[in-house]
């Protein structure tokens, strides 16, 4: 009788080069071959961009800087919207072109 507690997620990588190419595999892979619309994907790049490029405008100013560790948490997200974006714009094409 199977345990019910016990859910199985695959098997392991076999030895680190596996691990390294399942990692980098689903760092370039655009969120749109994931089922995001393309669009949702490059509007909230932009809107990353615009708040790296103006953090402290008041109303975007998501958490306060002057708070230890906690207040770069908003501008690293905006870097990886951003990061998205650029994965989207560059990879998401080409998927698009191959279809």
């Amino acid at each position: 009788m199977k345990d019910p507690k016990i859910v199985d997620i695959g098997d392991a990588p076999r030895n680190a080069e596996d691990l390294r190419s399942a990692f980098t595999r689903g760092m370039i892979e655009p969120l749109s071959s994931k089922g995001w619309p393309r669009w949702l994907v490059l509007g909230l790049a932009f809107l990353g961009l615009v708040y790296v490029l103006n953090p402290t405008f008041g109303i975007f100013e998501l958490i306060p800087d002057n708070l230890p560790i906690v207040g770069n948490l908003d501008e690293g997200l905006a870097y990886i919207l951003m990061l998205l974006g650029l994965v989207e714009l560059l990879e998401g094409g080409k998927k698009n072109n191959l279809d």
